[in-house]
């Protein structure tokens, strides 16, 4: 329980630090607000819960790299997920933007009496949509493949969206 919360503190503290950066008409990072899904390959069953990620810029237009965290629950079990996605964005048209991405992925599974860590790997397709031509605000949606390296390598299908904020 401890990992959670200090999970949670991480991103919490990236989102203070992005907001206390100035810039001048430039966005400093993206938050992204939502809630997710995940639905395993091998055994079935299916969780739900939040997602939260800070998204920023490295090579405009070439490189972008998200950390997340997503807790899901599913019937008195929970993990979270804290992920490193390294993304290439693609210009669909002025108010829809498509990414492609892949990164690590460290997965906490609080199930059972005995807590376990694993590392994942994990892919993900992204489009988001801007509504307003600022783009600073926007709704996406995202879709990923997750393997993880752990006892059983487990295999998920996952959906996450929501909003999709400018930090400037």
């Amino acid at each position: 329980m401890i990992e959670y919360w200090a999970r949670i503190g991480f991103t919490a503290g990236l989102l203070l630090l992005a907001g206390a950066v100035q810039a001048e008409e430039k966005e400093v990072a993206v938050v992204e607000i939502g809630g997710a899904g995940e639905w395993g390959l091998q055994h079935g069953g299916s969780a739900a819960g939040p997602n939260v990620a800070v998204e920023f810029d490295v090579i405009e237009h070439w490189l972008e790299i998200e950390v997340g965290v997503t807790p899901l629950f599913s019937n008195g079990q929970a993990e979270v997920g804290t992920d490193l996605v390294f993304k290439k964005p693609f210009d669909l048209s002025d108010s829809v933007e498509f990414l492609i991405g892949a990164g690590p992925e460290w997965v906490h599974k609080a199930s059972g009496e005995k807590p376990t860590d694993s590392v994942a790997g994990e892919a993900i397709v992204e489009l988001i949509y801007f509504p307003w031509p600022e783009h600073k605000t926007g709704f996406f949606i995202e879709q990923s493949y997750g393997y993880d390296f752990g006892k059983g390598h487990e295999q998920s299908l996952g959906v996450s969206g929501g909003l999709h904020i400018a930090v400037p």
